[in-house]
């Protein structure tokens, strides 16, 4: 006759069960993905880049130095560069010269104003500004294009704080960080000084760009020490819109 004394109770193999696979159910738990916010950190400069519902920042930058990389592929271009001085050129400059004759009527610009051209690639804005008499103008990119535009990255601008009475930029897409972007802007313009700027929200921008916007509600919260002037449709070179701020006098 079987001893059934010697067979352990049921409850004996639950028990050491458990403890045999607790930890490997602790393990599988702690390897479970968790949920993150939309957020990428530049490991570099380790400021964090947000997206919002109207700002969409576009992924695949493993670095700050792939994304001006990115960049100047487009910009150092000898194509591009080309069609930017001969084609383009005459062209592009008659259309800003009506921008910022316009901006002159609406007493927004000045002849007197200290001018600066944010993503100037070869200077068209530049030259459509001088021709318009604001002769103190220049404008700065990854690479220079003496002597209309001097090298200089917008994220951080080489200018002293409250250098400009007005700065102007059709490039705002292609900031990787929009906060500083908008941030460089208000730290170099002057108080009561006038930034425009040429974005698109009804079309996506280019494979270069580094962002898309569909309101102008997140470039409202980022300007922090400004006021909206105006905002209306424009036909820009593929962007559609202008906004224009003036920076407040006391801050």
């Amino acid at each position: 006759m079987k001893n059934n004394q010697t067979r352990p109770p049921i409850l004996k193999y639950l028990i050491l069960s458990l403890f045999l696979f607790l930890p490997f159910f602790l393990l599988l738990f702690s390897l479970k993905p968790k949920h993150h916010q939309n957020t990428t950190t530049d490991p570099t400069s380790k400021i964090q880049i947000h997206s919002s519902g109207d700002l969409k920042i576009r992924p695949g930058y493993a670095s700050y130095e792939s994304y001006i990389q990115r960049q100047l592929h487009k910009t150092l271009n000898p194509k591009l560069r080309q069609v930017w001085t001969t084609r383009d050129w005459d062209r592009k400059i008659q259309v800003f010269v009506q921008f910022f004759q316009d901006l002159k009527r609406k007493e927004l610009l000045f002849n007197e104003s200290k001018a600066l051209s944010i993503g100037a690639r070869v200077g068209q804005e530049v030259e459509a500004l001088r021709r318009v008499g604001v002769s103190d103008s220049v404008g700065i990119d990854l690479v220079p294009y003496p002597p209309l535009v001097i090298k200089g990255d917008f994220h951080n601008q080489p200018f002293g704080n409250e250098t400009f009475d007005f700065e102007f930029s059709n490039v705002f897409d292609h900031a990787l960080y929009p906060d500083k972007f908008v941030g460089e802007i208000e730290r170099t313009l002057k108080p009561n000084g006038v930034c425009v700027l040429h974005v698109a929200l009804s079309r996506r921008s280019d494979k270069y760009s580094a962002n898309d916007l569909y309101s102008v509600k997140p470039l409202v919260e980022m300007f922090k020490v400004s006021e909206v002037v105006y905002v209306r449709k424009v036909d820009g070179f593929g962007l559609d819109t202008e906004v224009v701020f003036r920076k407040k006098t006391v801050t």
